[in-house]
């Protein structure tokens, strides 16, 4: 029992790439028990895209002139349609899915972590503590991105104003690829804030200074993690523009699905490897060997 623990506790040394490693074997080794919680919040993010205006400014970037506006350029960013009606209640129904499904989730991997056992049993009980604290991070984070993509898009509409169109499509790919990094840092800062919420129980000021002083022993490592996963996401998404507008909705409902999983789980591996608890998840697994 001591060797078995001694392994877990092993295995919990942050390194390169384990941060990365320990949430996607979660993952897989878990499918068909977390993938549930994940379909609906995919299905309505991908829905609040605008794949139209991905497309143009795509198209306009590599073969076109090369002349776009201000709203054309910030609808290819936002997670907030505002190019139709139905566009906005899905962006509506994507922000209730989330808040929702992030703290089904959020609980029932509590749960497994803390006591070993996959089942419904007081998840729902745990939801309902949760949902408070799910909706904050959900507007918290969205407002963040919403102010990024607007700032992003003020830049690069001025970069497009540039008369060389060849220095601008540089401009643009390179500031593109820069502001994403940026976000991505920014996201490390408040990443742990919900997993400490709830699993403390401090108030918002408080596990927001919790969590900030876990995460600064592995901000560079969390970091290069969420880099490597949803930097390719980003580009995946633009790539697929030049098919059709189905393939793309396609391709976005499997990358913000497993983009949604990962997001949540990352949070809990990494908030009891940071916090040093032992997960009875993975010391159950060792008893069974």
């Amino acid at each position: 029992m001591i060797e078995g623990e001694a392994a877990v506790r092993h295995s919990k040394e942050t390194r390169p790439m384990r941060i990365v490693v320990e949430q996607w074997k979660y993952i897989f080794k878990n499918l068909w028990f977390v993938l549930p919680f994940a379909i609906v919040p995919a299905v309505f993010l991908a829905l609040s895209v605008d794949f139209r205006d991905i497309s143009l400014v795509t198209h306009s970037l590599f073969f076109g002139s090369f002349e776009l506006s201000f709203f054309e350029i910030f609808s290819a960013w936002t997670f907030f349609r505002i190019d139709s009606a139905l566009g906005s209640i899905y962006s509506v129904l994507a922000i209730i899915c989330l808040v929702i499904f992030s703290a089904l989730l959020l609980a029932f991997v509590e749960k497994h972590m803390r006591i070993g056992k996959r089942t419904l049993s007081g998840v729902i009980q745990e939801f309902v503590n949760h949902t408070a604290s799910a909706l904050v991070f959900v507007l918290v984070f969205g407002a963040i991105y919403e102010i990024w993509a607007l700032i992003l898009s003020a830049v690069l509409y001025m970069i497009v104003s540039i008369a060389s169109k060849t220095a601008a499509r540089i401009l643009f790919i390179f500031l593109s690829i820069l502001f994403i990094a940026a976000l991505l840092y920014i996201v490390t800062a408040i990443y742990l804030w919900l997993p400490c919420k709830v699993h403390t129980g401090f108030r918002a000021y408080e596990a927001f200074l919790y969590s900030y002083r876990l995460v600064s022993g592995v901000r560079w490592k969390l970091y290069l993690s969420l880099l490597l996963s949803y930097a390719p996401c980003f580009l995946l998404l633009f790539g697929a523009s030049f098919g059709p507008e189905w393939v793309s909705r396609l391709l976005a409902i499997v990358l913000y699905l497993f983009g949604f999983l990962s997001f949540i789980v990352r949070m809990e591996t990494l908030y009891f490897e940071t916090d040093k608890l032992d997960r009875e998840d993975l010391l159950l697994s060792y008893k069974e060997m």
